[in-house]
C-alpha cells in the first residue's frame, strides 16, 4: 500500500493575481509556475541555479526558481516574464532585448530579462562592468553577451531619458 504524498496549501500573488495551489513540500517554484500554473516562459535549465533561465522576480528579489521551493513562497509576491508585460505592450526591458537583438536561441532570454529587471530597478545606470556582474548568474550559450549587454544599456539609458 502505498500513501500519497503530502501536499501543503500555498498562497501568493503571481503576475498581480492571487494564486492558490496544493503542492508537494519538495515542489519547486518553477515547476509550480510551468506545471500548474502554465507560465512556461519561466524555462528550466540546469536545476541546480547556475545557469538563470529560471530567473524571477520575488518580493523585488531576483530569485532563481528551480531551487527555490514554493512553500517558500507563501504570502510572497512572484513576477515572471510573463508578467512584465502590460495589456500586449512589452516592458521596457522586453523592448530593449527585441530591438537590440539580445536574444538568439531565446532560450536563457526569459531568465535575462528577470535579471536585467532586477538589475535595473537596483542600479538604473549600471556601467558595463556592473552589467555583467549583475548577470554573471545567467549563462547564454549563443549570443556571446554583446547584444545582451547593448540590450541593457539601452534601456537604461530609456530610462534615464525617460525620468524612470
Amino acid at each position: 500500500m502505498t500513501s500519497s504524498p503530502k501536499r501543503i496549501d500555498v498562497t501568493l500573488t503571481v503576475n498581480g493575481e492571487p494564486v492558490a495551489a496544493s503542492v508537494a513540500p519538495r515542489t519547486n517554484l518553477a515547476d509550480l509556475l510551468r506545471e500548474q500554473l502554465g507560465l512556461t516562459g519561466t524555462h528550466i535549465g540546469c536545476e541546480t541555479s547556475h545557469c538563470g533561465v529560471c530567473t524571477v522576480d520575488i518580493d523585488g528579489k531576483s530569485v532563481k526558481s528551480c531551487t527555490h521551493l514554493a512553500v517558500q513562497c507563501e504570502g510572497a509576491s512572484v513576477t515572471t516574464v510573463e508578467g512584465l508585460a502590460s495589456k500586449g505592450v512589452l516592458h521596457a526591458v522586453q523592448e530593449g532585448f527585441y530591438k537590440e537583438h539580445g536574444l538568439q536561441c531565446g532560450f536563457c532570454t526569459p531568465g535575462l530579462i528577470m535579471a536585467t529587471h532586477s538589475l535595473l530597478d537596483q542600479n538604473p545606470s549600471p556601467t558595463e562592468l556592473e552589467i555583467r556582474e549583475g548577470l554573471s548568474g545567467n549563462l547564454c550559450r549563443c549570443t556571446g553577451y554583446g547584444r545582451i549587454l547593448d540590450a541593457v544599456q539601452r534601456v537604461a539609458v530609456a530610462r534615464r531619458g525617460a525620468g524612470a
